[in-house]
């Protein structure tokens, strides 16, 4: 019988890594923790080890695709498939112009998710679970969109190429600072969040008529969370942002709610 196997990415540091603690206390199957430093991940699994705790690890960088696709093959010759993936990896560039800004945290948090899900869905087993870490910064995004964009990231049967036009059209008007002017909200790291949120409902729409049976995906907010990327000022510990994400992960052959939905606190929020 095959091993199960649970993925994290950006997992070396931060809520990835509380992440990989708490899946490798409840799952029943390898957890796989990744990131772009060989050196950080070793250290991180030398921790967690310390622990009594048996986490693998890979090195994978979502800004390319080639690691991605190294991934798959690894996964595909060792596991055959998958059966949660955790897409935690996400930055939040806060340096140089808005249309620099713009650029790199859309690349990194929507195209590098979306790199990571067009290339491990096929290995996704019966049952999977996906998980998609975005924020609450998605929900204003959307709310600070005028009435027009709302309108078209809300549309019912938004196409992921549409979904992507518009992260490109953003990150395009940023170039020349129109975005505002355009009708997107103005930050980039709510607007990429905006992006993993919508893709997540595009993605369970396109998996409820897969012949593969229950694959659920959900998109989370783990909360304000004292990492770096919050300057450490966020009021939650990694281990109490790692609870929704592990526990959308750990959902229940069958599960019908949540799915599909963003959830926060271990519940569903109204979107938008």
């Amino acid at each position: 019988m095959t091993t199960r196997v649970a993925i994290v990415t950006g997992a070396n540091k931060g809520i990835g890594f509380a992440i990989v603690e708490s899946l490798c206390k409840q799952f029943d199957g390898d957890v796989i923790l990744t990131g772009r430093s060989e050196e950080r991940c070793q250290v991180a699994v030398t921790q967690l080890q310390k622990e009594g705790l048996s986490p693998k690890y890979y090195t994978l960088d979502i800004d390319d695709l080639s690691s991605i696709i190294k991934l798959k093959d690894f996964i595909k010759e060792n596991y055959g498939g998958i059966d949660i993936l955790i897409n935690n990896a996400g930055i939040s560039n806060k340096v140089g112009t808005i249309g620099e800004r713009a650029t790199t945290t859309c690349r990194t948090n929507y195209f590098g998710t979306l790199n990571v899900c067009n290339t491990l869905f096929p290995l996704l087993k019966p049952h999977a679970r996906v998980v998609n870490v975005s924020s609450m910064a998605s929900q204003e995004a959307i709310s600070k969109c005028n009435e027009d964009m709302r309108s078209k990231f809300k549309q019912p049967n938004i196409t992921m190429d549409e979904l992507t036009a518009l992260i490109q059209q953003f990150i395009d008007a940023a170039q020349i600072d129109d975005h505002e002017k355009q009708g997107f909200f103005f930050k980039p790291y709510g607007m990429s969040k905006l992006g993993v949120t919508v893709m997540t409902f595009i993605q369970q729409r396109e998996l409820n008529s897969d012949p593969r049976e229950d694959i659920v995906v959900n998109a989370c907010c783990p909360g304000y969370v004292a990492t770096d990327m919050t300057l450490h000022k966020g009021p939650k510990t990694i281990t109490e942002g790692a609870d929704t994400p592990v526990y959308l992960a750990l959902l229940s052959p069958g599960t019908t709610s949540p799915k599909g939905d963003f959830v926060s606190d271990r519940t569903i929020q109204n979107w938008g």
